[in-house]
Order: C-alpha cells, then structure tokens, then sequence
C-alpha cells in the first residue's frame, strides 16, 4: 500500500492516551469530515464537507484538549459520518443517511447491500471493535469507567434557532449527566440542559447505549453549540470548562 493510499484510506479510529489514568473515557465519533477519493465527495460541492453534516466542527479539537488535561484515554472517528455514521445503529436511516438535514446526499442513494457492509467493514465496526476491546481490557482489570462522548451542534436547525450553549444526554446515566450539568452551571451565563438539543434513542443512537448502558458503564454525550467552538480560544474555553466539571465525578455514585 502506497503513502498516498494511507492517507486516503487511514485508521477507522485515532486512539489517544489509552494508558491514561482517568476513569472518564472519551469518544468522539463524528471527529472527522475525511472522505477518500474515490466516493467524489458523494455528488456535494467542496463546501458541504465543511458543513455539521460531514463532521461536528470543533468537537475531536476539545476532545484531544479533554485527553490532555484529564489523562483520560480517547478515541475518534477517522472518516466523516456521510459514508457511515458512528453514531447510529446499522440498517437505520441514518446511518447511510440520503438527505442530511435539508441537503440530498447523491452518493448515498440506491447503494447496495455489498457497499454497506463494505463501509461498515473498513469504517465502522473496526471503530467499535477497538472500543469494546478497550472497555473489556478495563473490565477485566477492574477499572471503574465512565464514557462521555463528545459532539456539537448547530445553532440554527431547519430554520429553527437553538438557545442552549450545550446539553448533555442520557438514558441511564442521568446521575453522570446532571453532575456534570452542576458543574458547567457553575458560569451563570450558561444556558445548559440536560437532553438538547436531541436525546438519547436505540433507534438514532450508538456508543452511550451499546458502550455505556448495556454493560451497566455511565455514559452521556456533551453537545456543544459549534458556532461557540469557531475559535481556538473557543475550544479551550469548553476543554476548560469540561475538565473543571468532570474531575469531580471521581467520587460521585452514578449509575
């Protein structure tokens, strides 16, 4: 295999940290906007896998920062959630999503069962495939952990405005998400909910029900507005206030 097709073809997953000594690990799914040449950009211009609907802009930044700061382990994405998206079950509609938000995905359209499964071959399952290894490793270890998957959203959807600057969803885990919550309500100014700006649902969702309630691990997804992740400066400010907020659940007793 040649360099060139390294880099159009890399990992399905960038594992950061995986010694680290944090209970918290931290997934990032939708890291990436990567596509390799030979999907021509699924029919869009240049300018759509720019857009939240390749990728969810900021959120592997903060991740990376989050592993640094907490010496938690973390893994993300390597390709852009409009070949597959990490974050929903196989075989439902979005997880070779046709239209994304109010835009027509071309290359997704009538593909068949041979490159579905391709897809979920090369880009998905070895994602969770490296994921579940890791939690077992922990498990078997005797490790306590707790997932926190990192995502961000936009501040407009459809034509509908979003005031939350982010929401942290659960299922189980409600004990984990409102901890946190308490934490990043330490700032005032902050408008943060628990499930917003979506919620948690086995029919639209992956890592926190599958990694996180089905083997009885806590686990929340962060969401955060992507307009206030446009910046550098924007993005330590949410790593801050995430690492000032999770280091207190060390003691907490959460589901």
């Amino acid at each position: 295999m040649t360099a060139v097709t390294k880099k159009d073809w890399p990992e399905a997953v960038e594992a950061l940290n995986e010694h680290g000594r944090s209970d918290i690990v931290l997934l990032c799914e939708h890291a990436s906007n990567h596509m390799p040449v030979e999907y021509r950009q699924l029919g869009l211009d240049a300018h759509h896998l720019q857009r939240h609907i390749a990728w969810d802009i900021g959120a592997a930044e903060v991740t990376r920062l989050l592993s640094s700061k907490l010496d938690a382990p973390a893994f993300l994405s390597g390709y852009s959630r409009l070949l597959i998206d990490l974050n929903r079950p196989l075989g439902t509609p979005g997880s070779i999503p046709v239209l994304s938000e109010d835009t027509d995905i071309p290359g997704n359209v009538g593909i068949d069962a041979a490159e579905r499964t391709r897809r979920a071959e090369i880009i998905f399952s070895p994602f969770h495939d490296r994921v579940t290894a890791y939690l077992d490793r922990r498990a078997q270890a005797g490790r306590q952990t707790r997932i926190v998957t990192i995502h961000s959203f936009t501040p407009v959807f459809l034509g509908v405005s979003r005031p939350w600057h982010a929401g942290v969803l659960h299922d189980q885990a409600r004990g984990l998400a409102e901890a946190i919550l308490s934490g990043l309500r330490t700032d005032a100014a902050l408008n943060v909910a628990a499930n917003v700006p979506y919620v948690i649902s086995r029919d639209a969702d992956y890592a926190v029900p599958i990694h996180g309630d089905d083997r009885g691990i806590a686990a929340v997804l962060v969401e955060i507005r992507q307009d206030l992740l446009s910046t550098r400066s924007g993005i330590e400010e949410w790593a801050d206030r995430l690492a000032a907020a999770l280091p207190a659940l060390e003691t907490e007793t959460v589901p």
